[in-house]
């Protein structure tokens, strides 16, 4: 509809010259079509049988990956409805850290179910109140169904993680970096008021590519990208007391300018040697607290870093603010701001301190420290995208490690708790009035995309296994789910798929919140798009004459 109104025959504009408007079923046809193409595309990357894909940026840098997250972010997105999907898969990596590429396509599904509905003239309104008591009662179902891990709770957490790895591109691997992950997490995992607290930047997840996934390793202690700072510095110091400084071990520059009036060559050498001996009082300070290595946020003086050469002392600078707070938490040494004030119980202890070359890079490992609370995962692969992808696959089992650790349940994987929702919530359709079972049987039918997206990623026919499980689930089997690699349906708890509660509920509630979003929207006025300034006299850069680029 054109957004000027018929006054008395005068035409009344409203809107800004070049505004689009688009409105009612069209507007809402446009928003869900833009939506479940963003589903679509990262469909095929759902499981352990599913595709990666290569992006490449407008630098022509590439990114091979199967992780929802960050297929949605590298790609470009333009529509705004299509960027809600992001939102999605954003918002389910941020609190669950795991099951992006689920979120989006079951909310594409979603509003693929409900643009059937407003087809039969199911009014919006209507389907969204109907998902809302869906995704309610899906809840309700998941927390039933879970399994606590109880005593054997290593156990689970390896397979959970083992579970959220296979679909990635270090699948083959995943018992060894399944092992890892859980370690670490054990590692920093908090006891408060009985139950547990993990952050997960208490793990620092280091790569350099080399050698090949194997030799991925945990360190107990912390990683640094640096190295040590004087040639004539030991590159090992066992036993380490550590100083961690947030201060700089040079003299420091006044804020305000001053000037000195030096009229003959003593006192310039006096003014030097007191320089050297502020720098000389610094490192013995140091020396005199006990510490041997010197871990420094800011710089060291080339001076400073003789002085602390000959007197034995291992020295790293400029680390970052992050990665000294790591620091402070593995070695449990304290960050100093005044090395006046400093005490021999401020210092941190590793058994180890000790600068390595990992491939054409030295880094100084902290390892060796009695009850880290801070640890590093240094990932090694044969190439950079093998590197990256592990290291974006580390970070998924380390997230649904931490969410089992913190909400000890879990669910069988493999589509089983989908069907067993679906089944639930269509029974549950039938005891609801008038239009609203619609929308809650099309949220049950919706949730099977998952176990059909599964098997037809695998190359299976979704028609047969599907009946299949239906019958299974009807038949009270909860865990009967498709298990890709055989390409049969069985009992998924025996096949030592899980996945956390976490996981799955925040699922149900982002689908469900981002398809409601996208059906409420019924109108949507664009701005004009901007237009680009005019190319100034004598072209684009590098044209040379006036009269090279229009103006």
């Amino acid at each position: 509809m054109p957004s000027t109104a018929q006054a008395g025959g005068v035409p009344v504009l409203i809107l800004k010259e070049g505004s689009s408007r688009s409105r009612g079923r069209e507007a809402q046809h446009a928003n869900m079509m833009a939506a479940r193409i963003v589903a679509e595309t990262v469909k095929s990357s759902l499981g352990p049988k599913g595709m990666d894909k290569m992006l490449v940026d407008s630098f022509g840098d590439t990114t091979i990956t199967s992780d929802g997250r960050t297929i949605l972010d590298e790609m470009d997105i333009q529509h705004p409805a299509a960027k809600m999907m992001v939102e999605v898969a954003k918002t389910q990596d941020n609190e669950a850290g795991d099951g992006t590429t689920t979120a989006v396509i079951l909310a594409g599904e979603l509003l693929n179910k409900a643009e059937e509905l407003i087809g039969k003239n199911v009014h919006p309104t209507i389907i969204i109140d109907g998902y809302k008591k869906a995704s309610e009662k899906a809840l309700e179902v998941l927390e039933k169904i879970a399994m606590s891990t109880g005593s054997n709770r290593e156990e689970y957490l390896k397979k959970v993680a083992m579970t959220s790895m296979a679909s990635k591109l270090v699948a083959e691997h995943r018992e060894y970096l399944a092992d890892l992950a859980v370690k670490a997490i054990l590692e920093v995992a908090e006891k408060e008021n009985g139950k547990y607290k993990v952050d997960i930047d208490d793990i620092k997840v280091e790569k350099k590519p080399g050698e090949s996934l194997r030799d991925t390793k945990l360190i107990q202690g912390i990683v640094l990208d640096k190295e040590v700072v004087h040639s004539g510095m030991p590159k090992r110091v066992e036993k380490a007391k550590i100083a961690l400084l947030d201060t700089a071990l040079e003299i420091e520059k006044t804020e305000f300018d001053a000037k000195i009036n030096i009229e003959s060559p003593e006192q310039m050498d006096a003014f030097l040697k007191q320089e050297e001996e502020m720098l000389r009082q610094m490192v013995e300070k140091i020396e005199a607290v006990g510490a041997n290595v010197v871990l420094c946020q800011k710089g060291i003086d080339d001076m400073t870093q003789h002085f602390l050469a000959r007197k034995g002392i291992l020295a790293v600078r400029r680390i970052k603010k992050s990665d000294m707070e790591k620091l402070s938490k593995a070695t449990g040494g304290k960050i100093i701001t005044n090395i006046d004030d400093m005490s021999p119980s401020d210092l941190g202890y590793a058994s180890l301190v000790e600068e390595r070359k990992i491939g054409d890079d030295k880094m100084t490992f902290v390892e060796g420290c009695k009850h880290p609370r801070a640890v590093t995962i240094l990932i090694r692969g044969g190439t950079e995208r093998i590197v990256d992808e592990a290291e974006r696959s580390v970070h998924d089992a380390l997230c649904v490690v931490r969410d089992v650790v913190e909400e000890p349940k879990i669910l069988a994987g493999g589509g089983a708790p989908e069907l067993e929702i679906s089944r639930t919530l269509k029974k549950y359709a039938e005891t609801l009035p008038g239009r609203e079972q619609l929308a809650v049987k099309s949220f049950a039918e919706a949730l099977e995309v998952v176990p059909v997206t599964l098997t037809e990623n695998a190359g299976l026919d979704p028609i047969d296994i599907l009946s299949e499980l239906r019958v299974r689930h009807e038949k009270g089997e909860t865990w009967a789910g498709i298990e890709v690699t055989s390409g049969k349906v069985q009992d998924m708890s025996e096949a030592g798929v899980f996945e956390p509660l976490a996981v799955k509920k925040q699922i149900v509630k982002s689908a469900g919140e981002a398809a409601s979003m996208i059906l409420k929207i019924d109108d949507v006025i664009a701005a004009g798009k901007m237009k680009a300034p005019p190319t100034p006299p004598g072209g684009p850069p590098g044209a040379g004459y006036p009269g090279a680029g229009e103006y």
